[in-house]
């Protein structure tokens, strides 16, 4: 298993851990509703070393990323990030992605951990189509071992990281970034975030890892900043509705019908991987939707449970689903044939062989 710079710190600090993706980490740490509502309510610091981090860089660069993503790549300015998704040619995904542009010619991408190797397999293919070389120095670079991840996240998170930086940054504005110094470390903060309660990210040189964590902590003491394990990271995404690879979104899901139209853009001249195919599914309407739905009776729905109309009969599958601990009621996303999918429809989750009541409702959930 790998580890991250962070590793040791998180084993000190007694968290439960696991491997996922491939790396030994933090599942919780003081229990998965405390660090939730830690993070609801103040700050918490998510590891997120274990996500991966490819460069595109030349003159074909833009050419290259109109072509793999969905999103309209062009709209990007220096500073900006964009989120999107890369089909993989039958109508699936490759994965979700964020693509930062750093200047016309050099773009950052932050993949799914589980999902590195898929995803620069699949861009050094792409690029290979247009002449461009992959490796050290070339113009695609996997550096996804070498860079180290915080997500500082929460009401209080800028308020933190700003005693870290000389600059100011509790104003920057949502799905922008800056290249900076932080607690004296060259790194990138972005304003991204996973969990709807604001915050940030700071990617950095691992060799820079032990600095900038130890600053982290100094200056979040008095804030009360808590360590959050990858088991509260997924109830406070799922709560705010965000797709999580593997369970909502795979290789056998489209956009369209995962309720990501928004990303994907049939712009002028936009030749993207699966274009005709996404703009047919677009009129025609998918025969299924992704769907919010929270639980009428009480139960907690999960992975897999199937989702049945009021009748029984079985009309799509659970993807994910907790105890919000927000709400303190079941919440879940799952895909629905196209009739059942407009809020304000009964439906039921199958627990243990019986039809639970539920209900489609608009996201988020909170």
């Amino acid at each position: 298993m790998k580890t991250t710079v962070f590793t040791k710190y998180h084993i000190a600090a007694g968290a439960r851990m696991a491997e996922f993706a491939g790396y030994n980490m933090p599942i919780e740490f003081t229990g998965i509703n405390d660090e939730h509502m830690a993070v609801r309510g103040k700050a918490g610091v998510f590891d997120v070393s274990h996500m991966g981090e490819i460069w595109v860089k030349g003159p074909r660069a833009l050419d290259l990323l109109q072509r793999i993503t969905t999103n309209d790549v062009a709209k990007l300015y220096d500073g900006k990030v964009q989120y999107s998704c890369m089909p993989n040619g039958r109508g699936g995904i490759v994965d979700d992605i964020l693509v930062y542009r750093i200047d016309e010619r050099t773009y950052m991408l932050c993949v799914n951990a589980a999902n590195i190797g898929k995803d620069w397999a699949h861009i050094c293919a792409e690029g290979a189509k247009m002449g461009m070389e992959a490796g050290p120095g070339k113009e695609l670079y996997n550096a996804s071992d070498e860079i180290c991840q915080l997500a500082v996240q929460g009401p209080l998170a800028m308020k933190i990281v700003q005693r870290m930086c000389d600059e100011p940054v509790e104003e920057m504005e949502y799905y922008t970034f800056r290249k900076m110094r932080v607690a004296g470390c060259d790194a990138i903060l972005s304003i991204t975030g996973y969990t709807g309660s604001g915050g940030c990210e700071i990617y950095a040189a691992n060799e820079d890892g032990d600095k900038l964590w130890k600053a982290l902590w100094e200056a979040g003491e008095e804030f009360g900043l808590k360590n959050i394990g990858l088991g509260a990271r997924d109830t406070l995404r799922l709560e705010k509705g965000f797709c999580l690879y593997g369970n909502d979104i795979d290789d056998t899901t489209s956009p369209i019908e995962a309720g990501l139209g928004w990303i994907t853009k049939f712009a002028e001249g936009k030749e993207f991987i699966d274009r005709a195919l996404m703009e047919r599914q677009k009129a025609e309407g998918p025969v299924r939707r992704l769907v919010g739905l929270k639980m009428v009776e009480r139960g907690i729905p999960r992975h897999g449970y199937s989702i049945a109309a009021p009748d029984g009969t079985e009309i799509g599958r659970v993807t994910s689903g907790t105890m919000s601990p927000c709400l303190k009621q079941g919440v879940a996303l799952g895909y629905v044939q196209t009739a059942y999918a407009k809020p304000g429809t009964q439906i039921a989750v199958v627990i243990r062989e019986k039809c639970v009541k539920a209900e489609v409702v608009k996201l988020p959930f909170v």
